[in-house]
């Protein structure tokens, strides 16, 4: 036999078995790094999350004097007195209800319906009853991030606004250790918000897209690409304009299908109700175990999905607010509260209500107390509007409005990373980040990979320490303000 035959008869195996090894070997490593960053994870949201974000909030309910509930009033009609979605380009920045819009587009997305879902599946009802109390002090929270971020903001000579974390950090921590905090905040918010955020994101618009009407992943990625990059080259003032118009659109949608699922079981509404309280403090009836580690699996998933949900203590949503032309920052503080109770109180409480009515009522798609193991956090909500809509229509409808939800979060986050990504590197490196944000979409679109949502679930938990250390540090700031509107009045 000669040496040709030879190799061509050994070569083509040996390179299989060299591939199938180091294919094997890619995939270990992946499952390994899974373990570890979900390991990383719980223990953020188990013994710190929890802690800062409650603590934040409650520290600056006492300090504002519950802002949220005395100033609630005076954001609804700041918010809807002059609402318009042709507000019009700006000179400089955005309008008040521009930056609102820019920031619950990026509070309403994935984490209203499937984040919701996880929560529910995880924490059992209870989890959204946690969910609540995290939004609730997570409003005075928000008030003092967008505050802070007006008072701390710059702007350049052609009228570029720059403001969020990285500028109030810097005034919070003089000298190498404020620009440490800050570096590290803008690190993981172009990863977790510019990259990794956008392909988990875009991900959950391919899959149910192609769920509910057929479409190639491919063919989804493609088109968003196009449609974002139109946007992302248009600045913020495009950004605003479509922000403005379809927050409402896909929020009024979304809330008159869920207000016709309720209307058809209302007579389970009050027993739904009375679940999330129930097992806010004895979920181990429904999740199983001890009272105490129930307890702790509840609450760790409603300050995990809640800060996922709203984003009150994370840092996001300071970068829209700073581009709000306010009269004085508490003017946009008040905006930036209804924004997390919309999302929250509104929008992701009216989700949970159908879910739970449809998971755990009479009549619902439960079958002796266990969840089938086809239904996830991906597809519960679809099954859930199914009950009533239909399987067909009700995925369809979920898949709609979680397009809406989701590609509205990518065009938010995009700015924000974008933010920070020039605090880091300056104006020329916006090409680039943009070009590299856009390989992200597409990617997300046909690939799943758990371990970038874990990734970006880390990131966005990591956020949150330096900017809640900011936000004790400048703690005299935040009160002053809503002091000073107070006795004008």
């Amino acid at each position: 036999m000669s040496l040709g035959l030879i190799c061509q008869i050994v070569s083509p195996e040996l390179l299989n078995l060299s591939s199938s090894f180091f294919i094997l070997e890619e995939k270990k490593m992946q499952e390994k790094l899974l373990q570890i960053v979900s390991s990383f994870n719980g223990y953020l949201s188990d013994y710190i999350l929890v802690f800062l974000l409650i603590g934040v909030g409650l520290f600056y309910s006492i300090k504002t004097r519950f802002v949220q509930v005395r100033c609630f009033g005076e954001g609804m009609r700041k918010t809807f007195s002059k609402l318009s979605l042709r507000g019009g380009k700006e000179a400089s920045g955005m309008s008040s209800f521009q930056a609102l819009a820019t920031a619950i587009a990026a509070q309403v997305g994935t984490g209203n319906i499937v984040g919701a879902s996880g929560a529910i599946l995880t924490g059992g009802p209870g989890a959204i009853f946690w969910m609540w109390v995290i939004a609730f002090f997570g409003m005075a929270t928000i008030y003092s991030e967008a505050t802070l971020a007006l008072k701390t903001r710059k702007v350049d000579e052609d009228g570029t606004v720059r403001g969020g974390p990285v500028y109030y950090i810097t005034k919070a921590f003089k000298g190498g250790f404020g620009k440490f905090l800050a570096g590290f905040f803008a690190i993981a918010a172009v990863l977790a918000l510019g990259f990794m955020g956008s392909m988990v994101q875009s991900n959950s618009i391919g899959s149910t897209m192609q769920t509910a009407f057929g479409v190639p992943k491919y063919v989804m990625g493609i088109l968003l690409v196009i449609i974002c990059a139109i946007i992302f080259i248009g600045g913020v003032s495009r950004l605003a304009s479509v922000t403005e118009k379809i927050v409402p659109v896909m929020a009024g949608i979304f809330l008159m299908g869920g207000l016709v699922i309720l209307a058809v079981r209302i007579k389970y509404i009050p027993a739904t109700f009375g679940m999330i309280f129930k097992y806010a403090f004895q979920p181990n009836a429904i999740i199983g175990g001890a009272v105490g580690a129930a307890l702790k699996t509840a609450i760790s998933q409603g300050a995990k999905r809640g800060l996922f949900s709203n984003e009150a203590g994370m840092g996001s949503t300071p970068h829209a607010h700073a581009q709000a032309n306010v009269a004085d920052p508490h003017d946009q503080g008040v905006v930036a509260m209804i924004g997390v109770f919309i999302d929250t109180f509104v929008v992701l409480t009216l989700n949970a209500l159908v879910i739970i009515s449809a998971l755990y009522t009479k009549g619902g798609i439960l079958a002796d107390g266990i969840i089938p193991e086809t239904i996830g956090k991906a597809n519960l909500a679809q099954t859930a509007f199914g009950t009533v809509m239909g399987d067909s229509l009700g995925s369809k409808f979920v898949a709609v409005c979680l397009l809406f939800f989701a590609f509205s979060t990518i065009l938010s986050w995009n700015l924000f990373g974008r933010i920070n990504m020039i605090w880091m590197f300056g104006k020329k490196s916006s090409i680039v980040y943009t070009i590299i944000a856009l390989v992200f979409v597409f990617l997300g679109t046909v690939a799943s990979n758990d371990l970038v949502w874990e990734l970006t679930d880390m990131f966005n938990n990591l956020m949150v320490i330096p900017n809640a250390l900011a936000l004790f540090a400048l703690s005299k700031l935040v009160p002053c303000v809503a002091r000073k509107i107070k006795e004008k009045k």
